[in-house]
C-alpha cells in the first residue's frame, strides 16, 4: 500500500488574516504514527494546527495496510471526519476516542475552535483494496490486487480527466492543463465550486505519488514549477496508455463554455477543404 497523505494547508493567524503558520504536507507509511496539536517544546507534533481551543495534544493518526486510524486525545472536545467527496458523509470521533477507523479514501479532519471558522487538515487514505473477481467462486488462493486502484467517483478522478481532456478531445499532443485551467474548467461543476488551486494540486500529487506511484527524478532536482509538470505529463501518459482514461469519461465534466475548442475542429476543415 502507498500509505497517507497528510496535508495542512496555510494557517492565517487573527491579526489581519495573516499568515502565521506554513502549509505541511506529511507522508506516512503503514504502522507509523503523525500527532496533531497545538504543540510546544516539551510536547512536539508532527501536525502543528494554531489555535487556542486545541489541545498541545490534540490526537494523533496512524496508518495500517489499508486504512488509518484517528485518536482524539481531547478530554472535551469531539472532532468530525468528512467526506468531502460524500452526500454529506461524516463520522463524529468523540473524546479519548482510540484508533478509531476511516473509512473514506478522502477525508476532512475538522476540529472546533472559538472563533467562527474552523481548523481542518486534509487526509488521503491508502489505495481501497478490492477481491479478485475470479476469486469469487470459493477457490481462494493468493489475493490479486488492483495495479491502478481508481475511484470514478471521486474528486481527484474529475480532476484527471480535466487533464486528460485536451488529448482525448485531439486537441493538443502536448499540452497539458495547468493548475488555473484546472479550476477554470471545473468551476462549473457541482462538487467543485470552491476548488481552489491548492486542492488541485494536492490531488495531483496524490495521484502521481500515491496511486501512479511515479518517482520524481532523482538525478536533478529542478525547479518546483518544471517538477510539477513533468509530474502531469507523466500521470497523463500513463492513465491514458493503459485506458484508466477513456473518452466516455468525458461526460463526467460540465459543459464547455468556451467558443475557442469548438472552433478549432471548424477551423481545421476548412484548412483541410482549402488544401
Amino acid at each position: 500500500m502507498g500509505g497517507v497523505v497528510v496535508h495542512v494547508p496555510q494557517a492565517r493567524g487573527e491579526a489581519a488574516g495573516e499568515p502565521c503558520c506554513d502549509a505541511v504536507t506529511l507522508r506516512l507509511g503503514p504502522g507509523e504514527v503523525a500527532r496533531f496539536g497545538r504543540g510546544s517544546a516539551t510536547t512536539p507534533v508532527e501536525l502543528r494546527l494554531d489555535d487556542e481551543a486545541i489541545s498541545r495534544l490534540a490526537g494523533e493518526i496512524r496508518v495500517t495496510d489499508d486504512h488509518w486510524q484517528l485518536s482524539n486525545l481531547s478530554t472535551t472536545q469531539s472532532y468530525l471526519v468528512e467526506n468531502p467527496e460524500g452526500a454529506g458523509e461524516y463520522l463524529r470521533v468523540p473524546p479519548r476516542r482510540a484508533g478509531a477507523p476511516i473509512p473514506f479514501e478522502f477525508s476532512r479532519v475538522v476540529l472546533p475552535t472559538r472563533r467562527d471558522t474552523t481548523v481542518a487538515f486534509q487526509v488521503f487514505a491508502p489505495d481501497h483494496v478490492y477481491l479478485d473477481p475470479d476469486a469469487m467462486d470459493g477457490h481462494w488462493g493468493s489475493r490479486t490486487v488492483t495495479a491502478y486502484s481508481l475511484d470514478e467517483t471521486a474528486l481527484y478522478f474529475l480532476i484527471l480527466v480535466a487533464l486528460c481532456e485536451p488529448r482525448l478531445r485531439d486537441e493538443s499532443p502536448v499540452a497539458v492543463p495547468t493548475t488555473p485551467q484546472i479550476v477554470e474548467r471545473l468551476k462549473g461543476h457541482a462538487a467543485c465550486g470552491r476548488l481552489t488551486a491548492r486542492a488541485v494540486s494536492s490531488h495531483i500529487d496524490y495521484l502521481a505519488d500515491e496511486k501512479m506511484r511515479i518517482s520524481a527524478p532523482t538525478e536533478y532536482e529542478p525547479r518546483r514549477e518544471a517538477r510539477r509538470n513533468g509530474k502531469r505529463e507523466a500521470v497523463v501518459g500513463l492513465v491514458l496508455r493503459f485506458g484508466l482514461v477513456r473518452e466516455e469519461h468525458l461526460v463526467l465534466l460540465p459543459p464547455r463554455t468556451d467558443t475557442g475548442a469548438r472552433e478549432r475542429p471548424r477551423a481545421t476543415a476548412q484548412r483541410k477543404a482549402a488544401g
